[in-house]
């Protein structure tokens, strides 16, 4: 992207419109800062020379302009775009066919042209236009003889309207617009509009004096004017004066003022707002006197001096923040607001005298002046009979005490260390006190306060602070926190809504009448005891309850609710609770997360749609009715022995490692849930064939997990779960080879799309029939199975596909594919040979996991949409065959087989793109030939060799 930059900008009043012929060409559209005639003299002089050349035939020149830049910088030397322009001049005028040229400026170009405010005007000399070619940019005027055709094709017209070039300018700062003013001439009285100029802000620019009076004279209507960090700020200062006779708001700061300045400052008869910052005074000046009718916002901030002497009968708001100075005069009687913050150096009786001189102030910040006393306090609070906002935060030397402000709203006392529970008698007075904040306060022991109107009280850091009481309707807001005396609090209101009081250690008694509190957090308040839960139940002061966190409450030991507006509770980390009860009919989420020793539980009647009660493992009485619950996980409770579960809309029930979970639990649970869908009941030992009968109450059951259980026949399940779906058989070795014969015999579970046999005992012959009979299963599971001995599909092997049907299925049942799409043998330590060739019908084989099979030899596998398959550490592997054109990932890792024998398997593979070869002892990791073998590989993962 690059920038078209113009240089065309002029300050004078422009009436060339009337008297350019040629106004299409932006190199003649440039006017000088002189008169109002320059752009048309400009024009007659280019017509004039163009007509010379032309009849002479000699070189021809363009106009030359010399800019005037206006540099914000602290050095004189041209900046390096115009440099580069100026080395460009010779190459453009041939490519450009001589023709006006309009140079480029890059976007990298803006680090050093950022604080340049530049602006073009013809110098007159003799008559004629000066040229300094160092002092800027050239615009290379070169013409043909056909200047009217010239004209024509290099218009620039603008689509912009004005109202909307108007807008878009509104965005710039002064910089780009002095910028976009040398676009064209439309751009150049859009950016010069009074609008844009009303605001002067050179904050930290380096601009000169002479720029500066310039533009003053440019726009004398402006209002307003920010000098701060700009160099030759007096200079500067005493030009506003002079030329800017309308400004309302002047801002200076980081330079060095005179005593002339403050003498001149009433001829500024509109100024509103003076701001000084972090200003010296030069000449000795030992008092700034500041006189002016109309100013009404005075800041003197971070300045030193002697004396400040200040009449402005019209000023509303000062502040002398961070300022030094001992002595303070102050006719302002209309002062409202006054900031005397941090001035160390005031001496309590200038405090008293400048406080006192303003009768009507409303604010009064004097924090961090050391000297003040309470004898000042009192004599404010007897003159400042309005006065509303009072900071007097780090002033060590004030108790408060007889010190009545019945007006204040708004009292701060950060760090006040004469501030005692004394002290509170006097605040009490203030009743119309909305904001209340007492940090760090080390010698505040109570609080106890009845204030209408109080909204917002903090206390944070209050060492020795054991008791508070607040009495408030309004309060909204309490900040309290890392008070570790707090023993007591009783707060009565009737808008709080969120109440946080973490990490209160010490904090045993809690009495709360707030009708409209939801939220409410006490984590870490160690000490609390079992009537917190009276405070949080119906008729405890909470009627609108909806949040309670509880956490790390480590002595709680029985805890009990009812509560008709509890959404949430938190008992996390509270391991001393042995019983909850809870009574609460809204109630949607709770957290138990350790709560290692809860023995009891009784959720009756809760809006709960999910519960994980598996992190409480001595559990052993659980009475769950939750109308509206999905989700319940059982999982570890080892000693859960009755359960009552009443929850209509189950679906889902994970009773994993319930050892002690039995029939009649079960039977119980089917019938009061009879929608659910996913039963877990891994390492149920204690369950038999009358659970599992009852299991017929589920009629949507598909997914059921018996895994590490001591099942001898599998009958049950067949006969009640007729829709099952997923079935998980994991490390049952009590079952026999007859067992799973209903799957393929008689057509049992006929839904069943997968069946998980790991870990089992099932011998060789029964897991070939199963695989060769029920074809209907599309994911399988045989990983850890030690009877295994081949998986061979061939018809010349075993033949197992010839085998005679099961009594009950005729040849037409007979399944023209299988739908077998994931086979995982895993870990099966005496499988020797896997062959699946394409008589076998696996057709839609998708992966094939045979990993860990540490005496695997020989693989031949032809499946032709086969993804996935993993070998890894099989390192008895010899033989590997593979015809499966779609095979995108192979993993060989830890195999033992030849380079050889991989380069033959994976040259059939035109899919292939990832192959893992790492810890392949004959396989070297810098080889290309199985890239060479199997072009489509993206990724080949192997074992780097160290150099």
């Amino acid at each position: 992207m690059r920038i078209w930059c113009f240089t065309c900008f002029g300050e004078e009043k422009e009436e060339d419109s009337k008297d350019m012929s040629e106004e299409g060409i932006l190199g003649n559209a440039i006017e000088g800062g002189g008169g109002g005639g320059g752009g048309a003299a400009a024009a007659a002089d280019d017509d004039e020379m163009e007509n010379e050349e032309d009849s002479e035939g000699g070189e021809k020149e363009g106009i030359l302009i010399e800019e005037v830049n206006l540099q914000l910088g602290l050095f004189d030397e041209p900046s390096s775009s115009a440099s580069a322009l100026l080395e460009m001049e010779d190459f453009d005028r041939d490519s450009h066919n001589k023709r006006p040229k309009v140079q480029s400026f890059s976007l990298d170009w803006g680090i050093h042209f950022d604080n340049e405010l530049s602006y073009v005007a013809p110098i007159y000399k003799d008559g004629g236009i000066d040229y300094q070619p160092e002092s800027g940019v050239t615009i290379d005027d070169e013409r043909n003889d056909n200047s009217t055709s010239k004209v024509e094709d290099l218009e620039v017209r603008m689509d912009l309207t004005d109202d909307l070039l108007h807008m878009v300018l509104s965005f710039l700062d002064h910089v780009d617009l002095c910028r976009a003013s040398g676009v064209c001439r439309q751009w150049r009285a859009a950016s010069s509009h009074e609008d844009f100029w009303r605001c002067l802000n050179f904050e930290n620019k380096h601009i000169s004096p002479a720029q500066f009076e310039d533009i003053c004279q440019r726009h004398p209507n402006a209002t307003a004017l920010n000098i701060y960090g700009t160099p030759s700020i007096h200079l500067l200062l005493m030009k506003s004066v002079s030329y800017l006779r309308n400004l309302e708001v002047l801002t200076l700061g980081k330079g060095q003022i005179g005593e002339t300045f403050f003498q001149a400052l009433s001829d500024c008869h509109m100024l509103k707002c003076l701001t000084i910052n972090d200003t010296t005074f030069g000449n000795g000046i030992q008092e700034i006197s500041v006189y002016h009718e109309r100013l009404r916002v005075l800041q003197i901030v971070k300045c030193r001096v002697l004396r400040v002497a200040i009449r402005c009968p019209q000023l509303e708001a000062l502040s002398l923040k961070r300022s030094s100075m001992p002595h303070v005069v102050l006719n302002c009687p209309l002062l409202r607001d006054l900031d005397i913050a941090s001035c160390h150096k005031l001496s309590d009786a200038a405090i008293r005298s400048a406080a006192t001189s303003c009768p009507l102030l409303k604010s009064l910040d004097m924090s961090n002046c050391s000297c003040l006393s309470d004898e000042t306090l009192r004599e404010i609070a007897l003159t400042c009979g309005n006065l509303h906002i009072l900071d007097a935060s780090y002033c060590p030397n004030i108790s408060f005490e007889s010190v009545r402000l019945p007006m204040l709203t708004i009292l701060k006392l950060h760090s006040c260390e004469g501030i005692t529970s004394a002290s509170m008698d006097a605040i009490s007075h203030s009743y119309m006190l909305e904001v209340l904040e007492l940090d760090n306060c080390s010698l505040l022991a109570s609080v106890s306060l009845d204030l209408p109107r109080l909204k917002n009280i903090r206390l944070v850091h209050c060492r020795k602070f054991i008791d508070l009481n607040l009495r408030s309707s309004m309060l909204s807001l309490i900040t309290l926190s890392n008070c570790p005396s707090l023993q007591r609090i009783n707060i009565t209101s009737n808008i709080l809504k969120k109440l946080v009081l973490q990490k209160q250690e010490s904090l045993t008694t809690l009495a709360l009448k707030c009708q409209c509190l939801q939220e409410v957090d006490l984590t870490e308040c160690e000490a609390l005891t079992n009537s917190i839960c009276e405070v949080f139940s119906d008729g405890g002061g909470c009627p609108l309850l909806k949040s309670l966190v509880l956490d790390n409450c480590e002595s709680l030991t029985t805890v009990s609710f009812c509560s008709s507006s509890l959404v949430s509770l938190s008992l996390a980390g509270c391991r001393a609770i042995t019983s909850l009860e809870l009574r609460c009919p809204h109630l949607e989420q709770v957290s138990l997360d350790e709560c290692d020793h809860l023995e009891r539980a009784s959720l009756c009647l809760v809006g709960l749609r999910s519960l994980n009660l598996g992190i409480c493992p001595k559990l052993n009485v659980l009475d769950v009715e939750a109308p509206q619950m999905a989700l319940l996980e059982l999982k570890g409770c080892g000693v859960l022995s009755e359960v009552s579960i009443k929850c209509p809309l189950l679906t889902s029930l994970d009773a994993s490692f319930c050892s002690q979970l039995k029939d009649d639990c079960l039977s119980a649970i089917t019938a009061s849930c009879p929608l659910v869908e996913s039963l877990v009941l891994m390492s149920c030992p204690s369950l038999g064939p009358d659970g599992l009968l009852s299991l017929h109450w589920l009629q949507n059951l598909t997914y059921l997990d018996l895994s590490y259980t001591f099942l001898v026949n599998l009958q049950p399940v067949f006969l009640s779960c007729s829709h099952l779906k997923v079935l998980k058989l994991q490390a049952c070795k009590y079952l026999a080879d007859s067992s799973l014969e209903p799957l393929y015999k008689v057509g049992a579970l006929p839904a069943l799309c997968e069946l998980d046999l790991s870990y089992g005992t099932l011998s060789q012959s029964a897991i070939e029939e199963l695989l060769a009979y029920c074809t209907h299963l599309t994911h399988v599971s045989l990983n850890g199975c030690v009877n295994m001995h081949d998986l061979d599909w061939d018809f010349g092997g075993n033949e197992i596909l010839e085998k005679p049907r099961p009594h009950g299925l005729s040849d037409g049942d007979k399944q023209p594919h299988r739908l077998l799409q994931y086979l995982n043998c895993v870990g099966c330590p005496n499988i020797k040979k896997v062959v699946i060739p394409p008589k076998a019908q696996c057709f839609y084989l998708t992966s094939l996991n045979l990993s860990l099979s540490a005496n695997l030899k020989e693989v031949d596998v032809a499946s032709c949409n086969l993804c996935f398959l993993n070998l890894s550490n099989c390192c008895s592997l010899e033989t590997l065959k593979l015809d499966c054109p779609k095979l995108t990932s192979l993993f060989l890792q830890s195999c033992n087989i030849d380079e050889e024998a991989v380069e033959a398997a994976i040259s059939c593979c035109s899919m292939l793109e990832t192959l893992d070869v790492r810890f392949c002892p004959k396989i070297c990791p810098m080889s290309r030939r199985l890239r060479a073998a199997c072009p489509s590989l993206k990724r080949i993962f192997s074992t780097l060799v160290p150099s």
